[in-house]
């Protein structure tokens, strides 16, 4: 899956495939744009067969759940996974952690994603 997600980013965003890997943050990286994001939700949903929400997979709402979290007293870990069911414990606190370096879409949630989409 990884290889087929890297030559999909590849040909969108026009670069080399050995940049890609799944540490590789989508936008801060790559510099991947809003139109570049919409190709590749087409692209990942023509070639994986599932039903992409750009909204869950870009973690477009991340920084919404987050404050909404602290606001209610909530564990803000929980309520992430509660909302990106597709994201481990692990990932996301290391999203928590990096928030402040923003965006901290990486190209392991887009295979994670996947995966739980193919899950159904």
């Amino acid at each position: 899956m990884l290889q087929e997600i890297q030559s999909i980013i590849e040909e969108i965003l026009d670069i080399d495939g050995n940049t890609v890997t799944p540490e590789t943050y989508v936008i801060r990286d790559l510099d991947a744009e809003s139109i570049d994001l919409l190709e590749l939700a087409v692209a990942l949903n023509s070639n994986f067969d599932v039903k992409i929400i750009d909204e869950d997979i870009f973690l477009r709402s991340l920084r919404i759940y987050v404050t909404e979290a602290r606001e209610n007293g909530e564990d803000v870990i929980k309520f992430l996974l509660g909302r990106y069911p597709f994201i481990t414990e692990e990932r996301a606190a290391e999203i928590l952690d990096d928030m402040e370096n923003s965006p901290v879409l990486k190209v392991k949630d887009l295979i994670s994603y996947i995966e739980w989409r193919k899950s159904f």
